[in-house]
């Protein structure tokens, strides 16, 4: 099982950043390791002063696809969730300085959080993701505001890597990233139903 990830699938977010809009999917990978596992809390690490919380919408491949074609894209999709992608941001903002890769700042133990899976035939591609923090509102997005589609990412993630059972594609998080603290506490919202939560320590 890999986990994949596309960043700056947002306007909005390549804008808060201070980052160009991609004209191809931004792809990076975290490794099985930064799954956090259910009920557990996410702990800070000691070695980032600013851990940023990124809502996003995930989809779990459910068979093996190479060379995909975007108008079956949606049939390899055996069920989403929401998931938060914590990033070190100052950690990722000294890589990029020295266009170093971001693995270290994306792809630490925890980093992954995964909500509940809701299994089924996927056609629709308008979806709400919202996160909660201590109870407020702080991100709020739609799948339909992508700039690459659920198509296009796995049509284009397929190319260069075999898409397996089990794969999560991480899709990319809508504007309102920012820092998490200890006693904090995240929920996770796919069309108005929570699917995770979770406290920071």
């Amino acid at each position: 099982m890999k986990i994949i990830c596309i960043g700056r699938n947002y306007v909005d977010h390549a804008h808060e950043l201070g980052n160009k809009v991609p004209k191809t999917p931004v792809v990076f990978c975290k490794p099985d390791s930064a799954i956090l596992q259910p009920r557990n809390p996410f702990v800070i690490p000691p070695w980032s002063n600013k851990v940023h919380h990124e809502i996003e919408f995930l989809i779990r491949i459910g068979r093996v696809g190479k060379y995909i074609d975007r108008k079956f894209a949606l049939s390899y999709i055996d069920a989403i969730t929401v998931g938060i992608d914590f990033t070190a941001r100052d950690l990722q903002d000294e890589l990029k300085a020295q266009s170093l890769p971001w693995e270290k700042s994306k792809g630490f133990d925890g980093s992954a959080v995964i909500g509940k899976w809701i299994s089924g035939i996927f056609k629709q591609t308008n979806h709400q993701i919202t996160l909660k923090k201590n109870n407020e509102i702080i991100q709020d997005g739609n799948t339909k505001d992508f700039i690459f589609s659920l198509e296009e990412i796995i049509a284009h993630v397929s190319q260069f890597f075999t898409l397996k059972t089990g794969d999560i594609i991480f899709t990319g998080t809508p504007s309102g990233v920012g820092p998490v603290v200890a006693g904090d506490k995240l929920e996770g919202q796919l069309d108005g139903k929570t699917l995770l939560s979770l406290k920071i320590r």
